[in-house]
């Protein structure tokens, strides 16, 4: 006799669907599963029969079949009860969640080999067949010894399949069988174990005990920069090993990860499972079979590494947990830092927030007794925290035209003389962030956003941070038609380093950001050409601020200290705080000592006073004490409600009827509608409400019934972001 199961199918406008399991098939809980929907077939999970009481029950004669199983490890319930609780905590579709998990659909096909293609080293047009056209010679060069699939090559080159069939014809990629289960190597908890300090040893012997303990455990892990952190939480890693448990390291940016996998690799012998968003397909398949199957020891990744089904999971790492980009803006709005411990909570075993700079929500787990901390107040080694100095930019600019102010000028003529590296900081990819025509005041504005193009002269065009809309840089104004009349405003990392170039003409410099790092492998190149001694000063966004240990860098600085602060972001003097703390922590971090200059034009505001005076503590205070006045996170709730349409009046016109219909509830307040700072948004017209409520108010529960009784048509996108981080 057949049984029925209840399914989830990888479709976000779904809910739950009953079918009929045919006779002589297993279907439990957690089994991967075909089932049919429409004309279609569609991959899913069965879940568990108790769940969602409140779907209405089908008859057994209106049920269809599932097609069958799928060849691959069922989900655990404990990530069963991650997604349940995720979907319900950030009201997503737990089909949306479900996809994170099930996050290599060529894992879940049978196929144990692939076939993909690498360069040759010839080229068409030499001695082989056809000719280099634009679009070949432009594949060619942004593909360089990388392999992957037709598609996957086709989109690193910014190309189309068709031209990549073409080179492979042409001979210049040739075709590699990949095999997709190969065992990952097992790394070695006792291969090189680090000669630690007290501080450090007492600390690792608390991770240790509660690995073994098997329950759930919290840890704040606050150490200064330079403090040894990486290496401590290592020991707790070699335990879980030895233990026979997975482990999980979380990094906040891809770029990270190459530094990462070299420690990891002294310490333990081989490298982890990697999983980031750069990964081939053949890789993606090889990593979540092994990481499904408890083969994959360690992973370390981004963000979604998250909800992949571990079956034995022993230990998350969160490292540099107060990184605001472990919250995702778009899709399931989820945090990392938050479900890594509901995670832990669920599974029972530690986790370990690492940080220079704990978020104030962090803090406050910690005040409230939630959380343990264990601090490493000083440097690994006898190296000494840099000096800070202020650079009042009102008393001592710049010269006209120039960014970097004469003390600064002065302290890296100093750091050239003595052969030592310096580092400038300023949080702004490109040359310029806008350009205008000094003729008629044209400015350049994306097609699709309300945002500036951004120049980048590297690249010669003008592109789009919000929603890379790319044009060729123009040699005349669109508007009056003037040539040479257009003028770069403000300073990018790429002017800073044209404005190194005219002061030292000899500096090797590297320039730093997501453009040019856009890879592990130019990390790798980035990295080693500055421990050779290779790069005099280093010019970079926030991508240099975390991660990285130069012994011979020793000066760094901060180029505009008060670009954070503008606007009116929540957490806009914590992000300042903790972005220019981390980027100090770069100087001086070998035997020599290390100088820091912050150039200001604010010196009176508390963020800057407190990074000048080296006082964490005080910092934290007063922006803890203006949160709990504000009734503001971690005191109080916010909600937002994003609204978006490629019709102006359509989104408005949804906009007011969910402002209207908003509930009135004590303790809860509703702001808005208004169109949203970013008021466009790849071509979408957008809204916003802000939800303010006590912690006592059962905000998910108010905004699920709300928004449940309202419908708008199919185009409307309404998205609701649960502890928003962006208010753009």
């Amino acid at each position: 006799m057949s049984s029925r199961a209840r399914v989830i199918l990888l479709n976000a406008a779904l809910g739950p669907l009953d079918y009929r399991v045919p006779h002589g098939m297993s279907a439990k809980p957690g089994s991967i599963v075909v089932a049919p929907l429409g004309p279609r077939q569609i991959v899913g999970v069965v879940w568990d029969e108790d769940s969602f009481p409140d779907i209405e029950t089908v008859g057994d004669n209106r049920l269809r079949n599932i097609v069958g199983p799928v060849d691959a490890p069922p989900v655990p319930e404990t990530v069963r009860r991650l997604i349940e609780w995720t979907a319900d905590y950030y009201l997503a579709p737990i089909a949306a969640v479900l996809r994170m998990t099930l996050a290599s659909m060529a894992a879940l096909e049978g196929a144990r080999t692939v076939i993909e293609y690498r360069a040759t080293g010839d080229l068409p047009g030499q001695q082989l067949e056809g000719r280099m056209t634009e679009q070949r010679a432009q594949a060619m060069e942004r593909i360089g010894e990388r392999q992957g699939l037709i598609r996957e090559l086709a989109m690193i080159g910014g190309v189309s399949d068709a031209v990549i069939r073409g080179l492979i014809k042409a001979g210049a990629f040739e075709a590699v069988e990949v095999s997709v289960d190969t065992p990952f190597p097992m790394p070695d908890p006792d291969h090189a174990p680090p000669v630690l300090s007290d501080r450090q040893g007492a600390a690792a012997d608390q991770f240790i005990e509660a690995v073994r303990e098997r329950a759930f455990a919290p840890f704040l892990l606050d150490g200064v920069t330079g403090s040894g952190k990486t290496e401590v939480y290592f020991e707790a890693i070699a335990a879980a090993i030895r233990d026979g448990r997975q482990v999980l390291v979380l990094l906040p940016e891809i770029a990270l990860t190459e530094p990462f996998l070299e420690r990891f690799e002294r310490r333990f012998g081989t490298v982890p499972v990697n999983w980031h968003s750069g990964l081939r397909q053949s890789e993606r398949r090889r990593a979540w079979r092994a990481i499904a199957a408890g083969e994959a020891p360690v992973v370390v990744g981004a963000r979604s590494a998250l909800f992949l089904p571990y079956p034995n999971l022993g230990l998350i790492v969160v490292d540099e947990a107060h990184e605001a980009s472990f919250k995702q803006e778009d899709g399931v709005h989820y945090h990392a830092r938050d479900v890594a411990v509901m995670r832990g909570l669920i599974e029972k075993f530690p986790v370990i927030l690492a940080s220079a700079t704990p978020a104030i929500e962090t803090r406050h787990q910690v005040e409230l007794g939630r959380y343990r901390e264990i601090k490493l107040p000083s440097r690994f080694g006898g190296a000494q925290m840099p000096a800070i100095e202020e650079v009042n930019l009102l008393t001592d600019p710049p010269e006209r035209g120039r960014w970097i102010a004469p003390p600064l000028v002065k302290a890296i003529d100093e750091n050239m003389a003595k052969e030592e590296q310096s580092l400038l900081f300023l949080n702004r990819r490109g040359y310029a962030p806008l350009t205008l025509c000094r003729h008629c005041g044209y400015r350049f504005q994306c097609p699709n956003c309300t945002a500036w193009m951004v120049e980048h002269r590297l690249t010669h065009r003008l592109a789009c941070h919000h929603c890379g809309h790319v044009v060729p840089a123009p040699r005349f104004c669109p508007e009056c038609k003037e040539e040479d009349s257009l003028v770069a405003c403000g300073p990018g990392v790429e002017r800073i380093a044209d404005e190194v170039k005219a002061l030292w003409p000899n500096a090797r410099t590297a320039i730093v950001t997501s453009d040019t790092l856009w890879s592990p492998a130019k990390v790798a190149e980035f990295v080693k050409s500055v421990e050779a001694g290779a790069v005099d000063i280093i010019v970079g966004t926030q991508l240099v601020t975390k991660g990285y240990h130069f012994p011979n860098l020793t000066l760094v600085g901060v180029i505009d200290a008060d670009l954070g602060l503008e606007g009116g972001d929540l957490r806009a003097s914590e992000r300042t705080f903790q972005q220019i703390v981390q980027v100090a922590g770069r100087a001086g971090r070998g035997q020599k000592p290390g100088r820091v200059f912050i150039q200001t034009r604010m010196p009176e505001a508390e963020v800057i006073k407190a990074l000048i005076a080296g006082d964490s503590e005080r910092f934290y205070e007063v922006e803890t004490a203006n949160r709990r006045h504000a009734n503001a996170p971690p005191f109080g709730r916010f909600a937002a409600i994003i609204i978006s349409s490629e019709d102006a009046d359509e989104a408005a016109e949804v906009a007011r009827l969910i402002g209207k219909s908003a509930p009135l509830i004590e303790g809860m307040r509703v702001y808005g509608p208004a169109p949203a700072p970013l008021s466009v948004l790849r071509g979408r017209h957008r809204h916003r409400l802000l939800i303010h409520a006590t912690r006592q108010v059962d905000v998910q529960g108010a905004i699920r019934e709300w928004l449940g009784n309202l419908s708008w048509k199919s185009g409307t996108r309404v998205a609701v972001d649960v502890d928003p981080y962006s208010f753009m």
